[in-house]
C-alpha cells in the first residue's frame, strides 16, 4: 500500500492488550483517513445503537488525516472520533441515544502518529487507574499516569517531556476538567491546539486515559516519488508567494474576523440576542497585536502561522499562552459583553488549563448571565456569584466552578440543555444549542442559509464548520478526512487540487465527481449512525430565540427568522440530499449510490 501505513493501533484499556490491526483496503479507498476512516471504524466498533458514551465499548479514536506526515503546507490535522456524551434526540428511542462526535485539531500529533507507523489509534475499554500510552515506533505500552492525574494542561505539557526525556515526542492530553466530569472537556496538543468540540476529552477522562505520547521515525511509501517532489515544490511555491491572504492570517489569525463579524451583525453577542458588539474595538485583532501579541506560531509544515502568544500588562496581566481567536474572543468576550482584553485572555488561559471547550463554556456562562438578569435564578443558585454582563471576575469564578466541577459548576458542566431543563421558566427558548450541542460564535439572524443550515444539519450537533450548502458539507468532510486545514483551502485549486495529491501518494486516480463522492459518503454515514440512534427531522431545528427575538442594533436590527421560510429551506435541502422529507433519513437509493446499504436502522 502507498500513502498509508495500513495499520491501526487498538488499545484495550480494560485488559491492557494492544493489537496492531490492518483495515480492509476498501476502507482506505472509500474513506481515506481522518474523519472518514474514523467513522467507518466507529460503525464497526459500536455493536448496537444506544450505547452510553461512558460505556467501555464506546471507542475513542485518534485519526490523523490522510495527508498527515507529508510536508505539504497546512495538511497536518487530525480528527478525534467517538460517540457524543453531550447530544440527545428530542424523543429518545434509547435512553443513552446520542450523535456521533468528531473533533478536529492541528499541531504536530497527527504527523507523529503516522511516522510511528499507524493510520490511527483506537482506544476501547476503561482503565482502573490513570494511564498514558507511550508509542515509539514498534514500542507501544501503557504507563502509569497517577502522578499526572489532576494536573492542568500547562503543567502537564512540561511534565510529560521531563518524564520521557526527549522533546521530540509529541503528546495529546486532557486537563483536570475532563477528568472531573465536564461533559465538554477537550483534548489538547502542544498546549495551544484543541480538539475542543463534542466532548472527546470527557470520553478520554472516563477511560482514565490522561495522554498519548508518540514519536516515530518512519514514513509511508509514496506511489510516484518524482511527481510527489514536483507537487511538493509547487505547493510550497504557491504558499511562499506574497499574498494579502497569507499576510492577513499571519497578522491576526481568526481574530481578524472579530471586527468583521461584529460590523456585519453576525457575531454572538449577549447570549446571541444581538449580532453587533459595541466594545469590539477593545478586543479585536488590532488591539491584541498592539497590546499583547509578541509571537506568531504555526502547526506542522504551515506558513500561515495563525496562532498567537504574548504578554499582557496591568490588571489580569501575565503570560498569554494562546492569543484570542475568533471563537474564543467572541464566546468569552462579545457573548458575555466583556471588552477587557487582558481579562479576556485570563479567561481563555484558565479554560485551556482546565482543558474545556471554550465555545460551549462561553455559551453556558452567557445563558446563566441571562437567567440571572431575568431573575430566573439568583446568586444562591450560582453559589453566591453575582453573574452580571461584562464582569470578568464573575465569569472567571464560573470558569473555576465548572473546571473544578464544584457546586453550580457540576450542573453547568452538563451544558445549556441540562441547565435549561433544571431552571425551566421558559429558559429553553434562549438555551442556544442544537441536539444538545451548543452553537459556535457565528449568529444566525440574517444568515439562515449559511449558518442556520450548518448548525441544524451538522452530524455532531450544532457546528459552524460543516458548511451551509450540500457541496460545502462534502468539502468540509473531505478536508477533515484528508487532514487539510480549511484556512488554506483556497490555495489548493487547479493543478494543486487535493485529488492530485492523493494520486501521487496512493496511486488512486479520482475524477472530481469520485472525489466529492467520498465526502458525501462520509457525511451520509454519519447521518445514518445518528438515525439509528433515533434522530429524525424534528431534531434539525434552531433554538426559539432566532424565530422570536429581533436584534435591537446593528445592520441586522429588527431581523428574525421566518419559521415557514426556514422549513421550506430545509425541505429543499432534504430533497437535494436524497433524504426522506418527513423523517430526514437517507433514502435507500442514496445509500446504495454511496455503498452504504450495510448501515441499517
Amino acid at each position: 500500500m502507498y500513502g498509508v501505513n495500513g495499520k491501526i493501533l487498538e488499545v484495550n484499556l480494560s485488559t491492557g492488550v494492544i493489537t496492531k490491526k490492518m483495515p480492509d483496503d476498501k476502507y482506505y479507498r472509500q474513506y481515506l483517513g481522518g474523519r472518514g476512516l474514523g467513522m467507518r471504524l466507529l460503525f464497526d466498533y459500536l455493536p448496537h445503537p444506544g450505547i452510553d458514551a461512558n460505556d467501555p465499548s464506546n471507542p475513542l479514536m485518534f485519526m490523523p488525516g490522510f495527508f498527515c506526515g507529508f510536508p505539504f503546507p497546512s495538511m497536518s490535522r487530525s480528527c478525534m472520533v467517538t460517540k457524543s456524551p453531550i447530544t440527545a434526540p428530542k424523543h429518545k428511542k434509547y435512553p443513552n441515544a446520542s450523535t456521533v462526535s468528531y473533533s478536529n485539531m492541528g499541531g504536530f500529533i497527527g504527523p507523529e502518529i503516522k511516522y510511528a507507523g499507524y493510520d490511527g489509534i483506537v482506544f476501547v475499554g476503561q482503565s482502573k487507574q490513570p494511564v498514558y500510552l507511550f508509542v515509539e515506533d514498534e514500542q507501544v505500552e501503557l504507563r502509569d499516569a497517577t502522578k499526572f492525574w489532576g494536573m492542568g494542561t500547562n503543567a502537564f505539557d512540561k511534565a510529560i517531556i521531563d518524564e520521557v526525556g526527549d522533546r521530540r515526542f509529541e503528546s495529546a492530553y486532557i486537563g483536570s476538567g475532563a477528568e472531573k466530569g465536564v461533559r465538554f472537556g477537550s483534548v489538547i496538543n502542544t498546549a495551544a491546539r484543541a480538539a475542543g468540540r463534542g466532548g472527546t476529552g470527557y470520553v478520554m477522562g472516563t477511560k482514565k486515559l490522561k495522554a498519548i505520547v508518540v514519536r516515530g521515525s518512519g514514513m509511508p511509501d509514496v506511489f510516484d516519488h518524482a511527481a510527489y517532489l514536483s507537487l511538493l515544490d509547487k505547493s510550497r511555491l504557491a504558499f511562499g508567494a506574497d499574498s494579502e491572504s497569507k499576510t492577513n492570517w499571519r497578522y491576526g489569525g481568526t481574530a481578524n474576523a472579530l471586527q468583521f463579524s461584529s460590523d456585519r451583525g453576525s457575531q454572538a453577542v449577549k447570549n446571541y440576542s444581538e449580532g453587533t458588539f459595541a466594545g469590539i474595538e477593545n478586543i479585536n485583532a488590532h488591539a491584541a497585536r498592539k497590546q499583547v501579541w509578541k509571537r506568531d506560531f504555526a502547526c506542522f509544515s504551515c506558513q500561515l502561522a495563525c496562532k498567537k502568544s504574548g504578554f499582557a500588562k496591568g490588571a489580569y496581566g501575565g503570560v498569554v499562552h494562546e492569543g484570542i481567536e475568533y471563537e474564543t474572543g467572541t464566546m468569552l468576550g462579545a457573548n458575555l459583553l466583556i471588552d477587557n482584553l487582558n481579562g479576556l485572555h485570563t479567561l481563555i488561559e484558565a479554560a485551556d488549563d482546565y482543558g474545556i471547550d471554550i465555545i460551549t463554556l462561553g455559551n453556558v456562562i452567557g445563558f446563566l448571565m441571562e437567567c440571572y438578569e431575568k431573575k430566573l435564578i439568583d446568586a444562591s443558585y450560582l453559589d453566591g456569584i453575582a453573574l452580571v454582563w461584562g464582569d470578568v471576575d464573575a465569569a472567571l469564578q464560573m470558569v473555576h466552578k465548572i473546571g473544578r466541577y464544584e457546586g453550580v459548576g457540576a450542573k453547568a458542566a452538563r451544558g445549556v440543555k441540562f441547565l435549561a431543563d433544571d431552571i425551566g421558566q421558559g429558559s429553553a427558548d434562549f438555551a442556544i444549542h442544537v441536539k444538545g450541542h451548543e452553537l459556535a460564535a457565528w449568529n444566525v439572524q440574517g444568515y439562515a442559509k449559511s449558518f442556520g443550515i450548518s448548525y441544524t444539519t451538522a452530524n455532531r450537533g450544532a457546528c459552524h464548520m460543516t458548511g451551509g450548502e450540500i457541496n460545502g458539507q462534502h468539502q468540509s468532510a473531505l478536508r477533515d478526512t484528508l487532514g487539510a486545514c480549511s484556512f488554506a483551502s483556497s490555495w489548493y485549486k487547479g493543478d494543486l487540487h487535493y485529488r492530485h495529491f492523493i494520486q501521487v501518494l496512493n496511486g488512486i486516480e479520482l475524477s472530481e465527481e469520485e472525489f466529492n463522492l467520498i465526502g458525501e459518503r462520509v457525511f451520509n454515514l454519519e447521518r445514518m449512525l445518528n438515525c439509528r440512534e433515533g434522530f429524525i427531522r424534528e431534531d434539525d431545528m434552531l433554538p426559539e430565540r432566532f424565530f422570536k427575538d429581533a436584534y435591537t442594533s446593528g445592520p441586522q436590527q429588527g431581523v428574525v427568522l421566518d419559521r415557514d421560510e426556514f422549513v421550506t429551506m430545509m425541505d429543499d435541502y432534504y430533497t437535494k440530499r436524497g433524504w426522506d422529507l418527513k423523517t430526514a433519513i437517507p433514502e435507500t437509493a442514496t445509500l446504495e449510490k454511496l455503498d452504504l446499504a450495510f448501515v441499517g436502522i
